[in-house]
């Protein structure tokens, strides 16, 4: 091989690596929905009913994050999921260790931590994140899951009643 056949080779390993490394980087934290838009399903998921206790549910959705011990980027997700999840009622984080439940890993595809996926009130996957959820594409999923707020009755004070 002369030496301009091994430069070529090199410059086009490179080339590659950078388009998948670029292609990656673009989808990581992205929403990818998993669910239709049928809502009319109201029973429990069967593959997420055996993450944990039903206690540990949040009522309106529930936020899951999958871990590892050496995972540098889930301690900030952590963060960010408890804070969403504080400014939504019915909304919990729940966080899954991988290393303690390997078979996760396969029946959820998980190919790199943190992965995050918001369940609907059913416990079923409604949308996923592969790696830290972009903040706005977080609280857009979120929003699409959890019931339309209540308008307020408008308040009266004494004397504006209509005769």
């Amino acid at each position: 091989m002369t030496v301009a056949a091994a430069v070529a080779v090199l410059v086009g390993v490179l080339a590659l690596a950078t388009v998948i490394g670029l292609l990656l980087r673009a989808r990581t934290g992205r929403a990818r929905p998993t669910r239709t838009k049928d809502t009319r399903t109201t029973t429990t998921d069967p593959t997420t009913a055996d993450l944990a206790p039903a206690e540990a549910f949040g009522t309106e959705a529930t936020l899951v994050q999958f871990s590892t011990p050496t995972c540098a980027r889930c301690p900030a997700t952590r963060r960010q999921l408890d804070t969403l999840a504080a400014e939504h009622p019915g909304v919990t984080r729940l966080e899954i260790d991988l290393a303690e439940r390997p078979e996760l890993a396969r029946r959820f595809a998980v190919m790199q931590t943190p992965t995050v996926l918001l369940l609907d009130r059913g416990r079923a996957v409604h949308t996923r994140f592969g790696g830290p959820p972009r903040p706005a594409e977080l609280t857009a999923a979120l929003d699409a899951v959890l019931p339309a707020p209540t308008a307020a009755a408008p308040a009266t004070t004494p004397g504006d009643e209509s005769p």
